[in-house]
This record gives structure tokens, sequence and C-alpha cells, in this order.
């Protein structure tokens, strides 16, 4: 592994730290000296995909790349209002282009300054120390506030809200400061207005099988359930499992700019960008210097909940649109969250008064041992061809509060990408009386709740099979009716429909429906059918929420399996671009309903996978890993296994401190004598 410097930028390489200055300066500069800004979005503004192909392809070729004018797109408001506005700077010209005030029910992200208020505000509010003080705490015990994006019900709810979650740490245990205290859920819920700084309403939590709610009483303080290893007995019997790289990893990463990355790995050639929103963004994706992927990465996900009581009912989180995925990512430790030689990516994104805010360590790429990638063993001979199916993973984890979502990009030796999601954390409480049960959620300790849920999330896949002019089909199995030609009724056939109109689509396990992406003006040299990328995205239950609820109108990605649609520029985020309350109507949905022609063009793909988490005891206090991915593979893009020039797997190679015994069957074999009779050897 090689790290070269490249002296310029490129478009598509991610705002630098002077950028992001000079950005939120000229923003600032279309203001009266004393207005105060609230920063949200200081980010790379893409440019049009028209203007980058060109570039792409020149710069493949060493031709001379045509100039592009480096552009921000910027989210802000004027301080202490609800004035959100978005603004687009050309640095290249040193302009304003555009500045516009959105309209009603158009709400800005959260930002980590302003979180960290509300839970301030919450905690200081007279009206919430009294209610507390009715729970009869022991002296000293800790109360925290996890603030939740308040969510739409379209009841009073235009103001930019916060509702307020209280916890406490174990008071038994004041030192602790990693308690658990998702295990002491309280049933005081403040609700704050992020424009009036202040502590609008105070919501009292049901705690039955109802919706009745009562005043707080005195608590009864449950025991701790706590996860860190110096509070729990750890297994004394686990030996080290290390991962040695002696010669060093097989990728090579190329510094572009300040803040850009060329990843190269076994003919894998791609670059990786990170934003506020998406956290990592994969452009310019090539194999062996053919053309796959204009564009990958996350769009949106949402997490509704199943409660249907007040103020739960509006529990669902837009993690991407509500607060960005970059701006959650965590700081990877080396030897904890990735093994063996290991890439750090940092990241530059902004605070809430304009200015950059370094992050480092927010993408590790690693290589790893995936098993074995193809085999065959003669079994006349006893001979074995083997390879190991080596990955490179380029990955980032992202803390919801209670939650972690662990993000890969993982590519294989055989041409595939896969993308895949690890939820873990903890799953979000709430109050229970003893001996309640309930059907939306289960008792995970004595006095708390986990409600049931749902992970529902979205890929966007801007495709570029061999060129930007591609289809979508989808492939199906089905039986051969009998006949003259069938007459034992077991023949069945492939094939393949062609969906020409935008739209939402789903999968079909009776008839292993499987999406392909082709280019039909490029044909594979020996079965002449047109190369193709297959998507394997595993089925999901999806929203469960009606269509009438505002769920489902604001989570648009979340009721099919697929949404093709027609290229658009600025058309990133399933959910729309702004989710923070939102009421639906401007994303994938709306998208999808004007019915264009993707037929032989440039189409965009939004894939949607997901996991119906039924909580559990076992979740809790923190949950095992629950694993989804979605996966691209070649069919008909190469001449054969694209794999079969990976170096066998051998014991000189791999270093194994045990071989395993040959595997040798008996078996019969015929040769061919002098008068051209067989016959028959045993090979015993």
């Amino acid at each position: 592994m090689g790290l070269a410097k490249h002296p310029s930028s490129h478009p598509l390489s991610p705002l630098t730290s002077s950028e992001i200055t000079n950005a939120s300066k000229l923003v600032q500069k279309l203001w009266p000296s004393n207005t105060d800004l609230q920063f949200k979005i200081i980010t790379l503004q893409e440019p049009e995909k028209a203007q980058v192909v060109p570039y792409l392809n020149a710069e493949h070729r060493g031709a001379k790349t045509p100039t592009i004018e480096r552009k921000v797109f910027v989210c802000y408001y004027i301080h202490k209002t609800e004035k959100v506005h978005e603004a687009i700077v050309n640095l290249s010209r040193q302009v304003v282009e555009s500045n516009l005030r959105l309209g009603p029910n158009v709400h800005g992200p959260g930002d980590a300054e302003e979180i960290i208020l509300v839970e301030k505000i919450a905690l200081e509010d007279e009206r919430v120390k009294a209610e507390i003080a009715k729970l009869n705490l022991p002296q000293g015990t800790v109360v925290l506030s996890d603030p939740w994006n308040y969510g739409s019900d379209g009841i009073n709810d235009n103001r930019r809200m916060y509702q307020c979650f209280l916890y406490m740490r174990d008071p038994h245990d004041l030192s602790n400061h990693e308690s658990n205290y998702y295990a002491f859920p309280l049933s005081i819920s403040p609700v704050v207005d992020t424009a009036e700084r202040k502590v609008v309403r105070v919501d009292f939590l049901p705690m039955g099988d109802d919706h009745t709610i009562k005043d707080p009483q005195p608590f009864h303080i449950p025991p701790p359930n706590e996860y860190t290893p110096g509070h729990c007995q750890l297994r004394t019997d686990l030996k080290p499992l290390n991962v040695i790289q002696p010669e060093g990893a097989s990728f090579q990463v190329t510094q572009v700019g300040e803040n850009g990355r060329i990843v190269e790995w076994q003919k894998w050639f791609f670059r990786v960008g990170f934003n506020h929103r998406e956290g990592m963004v994969l452009h310019d994706v090539r194999y062996d210097s053919r053309n796959l992927f204009y564009r990958m990465s996350l769009s949106d996900m949402v997490i509704p909940y199943a409660d249907p009581r007040h103020p739960f009912h509006k529990k669902a989180a837009f993690d991407l649109g509500d607060v960005g995925a970059g701006l959650m990512a965590n700081n990877l430790k080396l030897g904890c969250d990735c093994l063996g030689s290991i890439y750090y990516l940092n990241a530059v994104l902004n605070n809430d008064k304009g200015s950059p805010w370094p992050l480092e360590n927010v993408v590790c790429i690693h290589e790893q041992d995936a098993g074995i990638g193809w085999k065959h063993t003669n079994y006349r001979t006893g001979s074995a061809a083997i390879v190991r199916n080596r990955e490179l993973v380029v990955q980032s984890i992202i803390t919801v509060a209670n939650y972690e979502y662990i993000m890969a990009f993982i590519f294989n030796q055989a041409g595939e990408v896969k993308y895949e999601i690890r939820a873990t954390g903890i799953v979000s409480t709430q109050p229970i009386e003893d001996g309640v049960e309930v059907p939306w959620g289960t008792v995970v300790h004595p006095g708390v709740l986990a409600a049931h849920h749902q992970h529902i999330f979205s890929l966007r896949v801007d495709p570029a099979i061999d060129g930007h002019n591609n289809r979508l089909v989808y492939e199906e199995a089905h039986p051969m009716p009998r006949s003259e030609f069938n007459p034992h009724g077991i023949g069945y056939k492939i094939n393949d429909t062609l969906v020409d109109q935008s739209g939402g689509l789903d999968l079909n396990s009776d008839h292993n429906r499987v999406f392909k992406i082709q280019n039909t003006s490029v044909r594979n040299p020996v079965n002449g059918k047109p190369v193709s990328y297959k998507i394997h995205a595993p089925p999901f239950q999806k929203m469960l929420a009606d269509s009438n609820s505002f769920h489902y109108k604001r989570a648009e990605f979340a009721d099919h399996n697929l949404y093709v649609t027609r290229y658009h520029d600025d058309e990133l985020y399933a959910g729309g671009k702004y989710t923070n309350q939102s009421r639906g109507g401007s994303g994938v949905r709306a998208w999808a309903d004007r019915k264009e022609n993707v037929k032989d063009t440039d189409l965009v793909l939004f894939v949607q996978f997901g996991l119906q988490h039924s909580t559990r005891i076992e979740d809790f206090p923190v949950m095992p890993c629950e694993i989804t991915q979605v996966s691209f593979k070649p069919v008909n893009f190469f001449d054969r296994n694209p794999a079969l020039d990976v170096p066998p797997s051998s014991q000189d190679f791999n270093r194994s401190t045990l071989l395993s015994e040959e595997h040798r069957q008996p078996s019969v074999e015929a040769k061919v004598g002098e008068k051209g009779d067989l016959c028959c050897l045993s090979k015993l």
C-alpha cells in the first residue's frame, strides 16, 4: 500500500477547511454584520453530471480535463428563529448564486451544538425540575436527556421542536459515568422549541397497556444492567486471533487535494468522499478499467416504532436527514473497529458557526479473508484447485444516541460489490409498570420496555454499466407447461421483463425475481447477451404504518423493494432533502410518479432493504449485531470467472497451523485401447 500526493483538488472531492470558511463568510456577507447565523450544512454541491462525465472520461484517458466551477451547498438559520435558508455559493467566482428562504413545514437537521443545548434547556426548566422532584430520586442522582426530532402527526407540529426522553444513571453507583442509563427510563418527556429556546410542554408517558397517563410517582429503582467490561464477568478461555499482513495491505490510497481519496485494489478503482448527510460516498467505481457505477451511497433510512400511544406515535427516526451520518461518525480506533493493516480517512465538516470541524478516522479501509472464493477437487485424481476470497472493506460507524450502525462497502476479487449494515447498540427504552405486557414491545429489564420497530434503508445506486445508457430488467424463473417437449413436467425457463417506466417494484420469491442493470449496446463476446449486473437484495417487511399515516407519507422509499427513476441532478435523498418533521411529497415516490422513460437512458436505482426488529431480552443491555446486505454481481459481464487469476491458496502463503488431509474419492475411468475400444479401470 502506498500513499501518493496529488497536487490539485477534484470536482468530486469533499470540501476543504478553507472552502468551508470561505463559503460561510460569503453567506454571512449577505446579512447585516450583527446578524447571527446558525449553519446547519456546508457541503459540496456536486457538479452537474453532464459536466463530470466528460471530465472523468478525459481523466482516465490521460487527456486534458475541462474546467468545472467549484460550488457549495449551504443550509442555515437566522439564529433563534424559524427562518431556514439554503444557498448555493460559487467559490470559483466568489459569489452567492442563490439564497432562498424555505417555506412552512421545512426544517433543517439537528447539529451537535444544538442537541447539547436542547439537553441543557430540558434539564434546567423549572417545570421539569418540579416533576423530577416528584420521583423522590436519591440525592446525587444524575438525570440525562435524549433529544429526539419531534416527528410529525399534523397536530400543533409546525414549529421546529425536540421531544426529549429522560433517563438516569444508576443512583447507587454515582462514580460510574458509563452507567447504562437506558435501564432507568423516566416517565417525564419535555418538548423543546428550538427557536424560542425553551420547554413548551411537559408530557407524561403512558406506562400501562393503554393510553392512561399519571403524574410522576416515587420511582422504584430497579437493579442496574451494565454492558461495559468492568461491570461484566468476562470469559477467560478466549485465545488471541491476530490478523497479520507481514508485507502490508494489497490496496493503494492516493490523496487528491486535502480530502479526496482514490482507492485501487485488485482491479478495482473508486473515489471515496464523505459528507454531512450520507457519510461515505463512492464515485467513479470501475473494475479493470471498465465503468460500473457513477455514484453509490446510503441515501436514507427510517426507524418507525410500533407503540401507537402519544408521544411514541411520532417516533420515526430519519437519522440521515434529521441529523446526518457524517455528523454522527465514530472515531475508529486501531485494533477495535477494524483489524489488520488499516488505512484511515479523516474528514472535515462544519460547526454551527460555519467554521471547519475536523473529524479523525471516520472511515477505515482494510482487507479481510471471507472464506473460500472458489474450489474444485478432481475426485478422480485428488487434485484440488482452491482460492481464498479476499475482500476490501470500506467502513464507517455512526452512533445515533442509543444505536450504532456499522456501514461498509465490500469489494471482492470476482467483480462483486456489497453494501452491508450491522445494527447494534442499545434499544430505545421507555418505562412500563411491573406486571404489564404489551404486544408492541418486550420487557427487557424490570420496569423497562423496548418497543418493536423497523429499520428500513435506501441505497442509492447511479449505474454506469459499460456506459451511462442502461436499462432495468427483472429475471424470473417459470415452469414450462407439460407438452411433447416437456413430457415429464420438470422443465423451467428464465425470462427477462423490461422495466421501461419509472416507478416502484417489488421482489417475488415465488418466481425468484432478480433485478438486473443492463447495457444492451455492449454484448458478451461468448454468448452475445447484454452485459449486466444483478442486484441481490434481501426481502424485508415494508412499512407497517398505513398509507394515510405520516410515517408512510414521509418515508417515501419504504413501500417498495426498489425504485427506478430517470436521472436528474440533485435528486439524491429518497426521503426528500429535508426530513425533519417533514410531510412527504418531495422524495423518490414523487420522482417515480413522473412515469418517465428509463429504457436505455441515464437511470438511478433506490434499493431498499431492512430489518424487522421484534425486540427480545437478549438485545439488552446491548444488542448483538443484526446484519443485512445488498450485493451487486456481474452477469455476462466477463467472459469467464474473473477470479481465475487469483493465486491459489497454499500453506506457504497462508501459514495455517494445520494442514487438511488429502481428499480423494474412489472412481472409475475408461481408457481408449488400440482398437478404439474402452476398457474400464478402477482408481481405488
